[in-house]
């Protein structure tokens, strides 16, 4: 069996990620979505191990201590982990796994799985993420105004990512997205076992 494959998508916050996420787990077959774990409170509408595993800060340090996290990092001052085992698993069984999280997570993940695919989704303008962050009325002022300090350096770090996405209308990120795993998919390495044995 080939082993899976890795997709990283990262954005600021309010870019449409999730969204996207969404739709296209529902287009494409054969997607798994990894759960994160963090230490923040749900949002409306969030539950616990669809959306996340929410966790205290305590119980997070205890397994990031224990090495249970692929990567893990601190965001708006809350911790965020993706699960090792869980990832390790899917990839054996040769899936093709969604991990959504921040540029510094991706960053962590290039460096254990060289193979890791990473797609940056971007806004089209820095004043259409505002309006998207202040439009959906999920989050306090002040965690708005550091969202959006943080947004032109998470910005900077795409150029370390193999695709951008701007989302500039959602129905064209989507298949520019879906059209990304459909490559990945079909890349070489993932089918030299194939070859061998029918060939």
């Amino acid at each position: 069996m080939n082993r899976g494959s890795l997709i990283v998508i990262s954005a600021p916050s309010g870019a449409g990620k999730s969204t996207l996420i969404r739709e296209i787990s529902q287009c494409l077959k054969g997607l798994t979505y990894s759960i994160s774990v963090t230490t923040r409170c749900p949002r409306v509408g969030e539950k616990e191990g669809k959306d996340y595993f929410f966790i205290t800060h305590t119980e997070f340090s205890k397994r990031k201590n224990a090495g249970e996290f692929l990567e893990y990092a601190k965001v708006h001052g809350q911790w965020y982990g993706t699960p090792k085992r869980y990832i390790n698993q899917k990839l054996a069984k040769g899936e093709v796994v969604l991990l959504d999280i921040d540029v510094q997570g991706g960053r962590q993940v290039k460096k254990i799985y060289a193979e890791a695919v990473l797609v940056f989704v971007a806004p089209p303008a820095l004043k259409d993420l505002e309006a998207r962050l202040r439009g959906r009325k999920q989050d306090p002022e002040h965690s708005i105004l550091q969202r959006l300090s943080a947004v032109r350096r998470e910005c900077r770090s795409a150029q370390h990512y193999d695709y951008l996405v701007v989302n500039e209308k959602i129905s064209h990120a989507l298949e520019q997205l879906r059209c990304i795993i459909i490559a990945e998919r079909s890349r070489m390495r993932y089918f030299k076992s194939f070859l061998k044995a029918q060939y």
